[in-house]
């Protein structure tokens, strides 16, 4: 059957014709479709976890139960998942273990640009790096079955553009592949002797896989008319240097990244003038090329900053796309902003105006920094709002103590923020960490979380009670306030940095976009008492705007009626 298919949904279907039965992950754009596809499919188990860390322990727990399974996230949430990671690629598997890793070239919704191609060779995994939904598809089944033959994890790295471009897929049947009897082996326990044993097989699985990448279909070497020029490439690259230099010159496109072949590309290279290197981000392939004495042309021309495209690998090379696929490289941009509605506006409004320092988190929150709020200092990474601020009001004792917060949403609190709070409660440092809970992951699309009582398919689960777990690990003040509420919001936020103890503040209402919350009637304005002053902007809504020289005027396919801009304006003028 051929389908047009997104590359996420792609890797999903090759998942699951290649009897994967188990999938844990963390939402993260631009990895989150692939767990929400698979678990349209009822024959596999998937689940989010409260991390990444302990999405790959899970199912590394099901390949060691002899069930193949898999594990999903964005290039940050590698980072997250990095300690079992490397010691797994010692212990090896038996049951097929693939790990799926999305990056964001371009940086469209991250906090860094990192290229995931470096774990692949610091843990000695192989990764494959599809360049189109087919290849998504077949590289996920092929990954498994590497798995299996090499007793390896196996990394499948996407981007942005292979995670969210869609194309023509051939789709296949499932296979059940039996689960694996499990055999208790001392070896497994990485200590002392086992793990040096342990590196020396991972060494001679690296000098199979090297040998395995000379022959194998998914590397391949495509010569065209025009041999003045051979490009090396992989992944969505490989579709720009097609689209811009065309058929006729010799292409060597490298699917399996790691570990890269050597006589091939050095005969390759021997086939040809001169050798290019077109790759995203980090000059991962230029490097081994140079290694093995092939010289190569690469980050002279190639930036190391930013996603490619056909247009701008035009421009650096000097050639202009085929006009029918040239992107126009200037798009006006489009601010981002939080939607009309949104429970986290009261809260910034509150802290700007209260000349907060606010440690920010990962999330629709991070907004909080974009004007007219202008409320938020600094984020890290998940979670690192709540540490951080402990470190900040340690340096700085009181003076930063009755000044500074920390704000991190309920997902990302399930996801790491518990230890960085337990932190403050064990240590004692007097910080005010407010959980903005919307009562879902938002950024990522709606996904659920330990703290909304669903799963990953809606089912009820069990919740994390935030007022009892606060309480548990050591905090005697912990206040609940609706952030629409601006005067009790502000009054709350007052009284727990004034206090000398750890705090928690829970803003909690859920977010406007949940499609079971009810929308109220748009605002309406009495032209008569409003008066242009702009007060009501200070929120920043986008349903709010205020002509030049005008009065307020609302949009009504915008707003909710959420009320926080009647709570601003001291003539009336906005009304039900």
């Amino acid at each position: 059957m051929r389908e047009l298919m997104l590359g996420n949904k792609a890797i999903a279907r090759g998942l699951y014709e290649a009897g994967c039965c188990v999938i844990s992950s963390y939402p993260g754009t631009p990895s989150t479709e692939i767990t929400e596809e698979a678990a349209k499919y009822p024959e596999i188990y998937c689940e989010w976890a409260p991390n990444e860390k302990v999405a790959l322990e899970v199912a590394h727990g099901a390949a060691v139960g002899g069930k193949r399974a898999a594990c999903c996230m964005k290039h940050v949430g590698l980072n997250v998942a990095a300690d079992p990671l490397f010691t797994i690629s010692y212990q090896g598997v038996e049951a097929g273990l693939v790990i799926c890793v999305a990056d964001d070239p371009g940086m469209f919704s991250s906090q860094n640009e990192q290229d995931s191609r470096h774990y692949a060779i610091a843990a000695k995994i192989p990764m494959l790096e599809p360049s189109d939904s087919q290849e998504a598809l077949d590289f996920a089944k092929e990954a498994f079955r590497l798995s299996e033959e090499y007793h390896t994890p196996i990394l499948v790295r996407t981007c942005t553009r292979i995670a969210h471009s869609q194309s023509i897929v051939t789709t296949g049947e499932r296979v059940e592949v039996p689960r694996k009897e499990y055999v208790k082996d001392p070896q497994r326990v990485m200590m002392t002797t086992n793990s040096l044993k342990a590196h020396y097989r991972v060494e001679e699985r690296t000098k199979a896989m090297t040998a395995f990448a000379e022959t194998t279909h998914l590397n391949r070497m495509e010569m065209g008319e025009d041999t003045s020029l051979g490009i090396i490439t992989s992944s969505t690259s490989y579709q720009y240097v097609r689209e811009v230099f065309g058929e006729k010159v010799s292409v060597l496109k490298l699917g399996l990244s790691w570990p890269m072949p050597v006589e091939k590309i050095r005969d390759f290279a021997s086939k040809v003038d001169k050798v290019l290197v077109i790759e995203e981000l980090e000059p991962i392939i230029e490097n081994h090329c140079r290694q093995i004495g092939v010289e190569v042309t690469g980050k002279e021309l190639i930036p190391m900053v930013d996603e490619l495209t056909q247009g701008r690998i035009g421009q650096f090379l000097g050639r202009d796309p085929k006009e029918s696929v040239k992107l126009e490289d200037e798009i006006p941009g489009r601010p981002p902003v939080m939607c009309a509605g949104c429970p986290h506006r009261g809260v910034f409004y509150t802290l700007h105006k209260n000349k907060c320092m606010v440690y920010g988190d990962i999330g629709c929150y991070t907004l909080g920094v974009m004007p007219p709020l202008n409320a938020l200092d600094l984020n890290v990474c998940m979670g690192a709002s709540c540490s951080g601020l402990h470190g900040f009001n340690i340096a700085g004792g009181e003076a930063h103590e009755k000044h500074s917060v920390a704000v991190i949403g309920d997902s990302t609190f399930a996801h790491s923020g518990i230890t960085g709070i337990a932190d403050i409660a064990y240590n004692g440092s007097n910080s005010t960490v407010i959980i903005l809970d919307n009562s879902i992951t938002g950024m990522t699309g709606h996904q659920q979380n330990p703290t909304t009582g669903k799963t990953l398919r809606g089912t009820p689960a069990r919740k994390i009670d935030l007022e009892a777990l606060c309480k548990a690990v050591g905090f005697d003040r912990v206040r609940v306030v609706d952030p629409n509420q601006l005067k009790e919001m502000d009054k709350v936020l007052k009284e727990e940095l004034a206090a000398e103890e750890p705090s928690i503040i829970i803003t909690r209402r859920p977010c406007v976009m949940l499609k079971d919350v009810q929308k109220l009637p748009p605002l309406k304005v009495d032209l008569d008492k409003c008066n242009g002053c702009g007060l009501c902007m200070k929120i920043g809504c986008p349903a709010l705007s205020l002509p030049k020289g005008g009065k307020v005027e609302i949009d009504k396919t915008q707003c909710v009626g959420c009320q926080v801009c009647m709570q601003m304006c001291h003539r009336d003028a906005l009304i039900v």
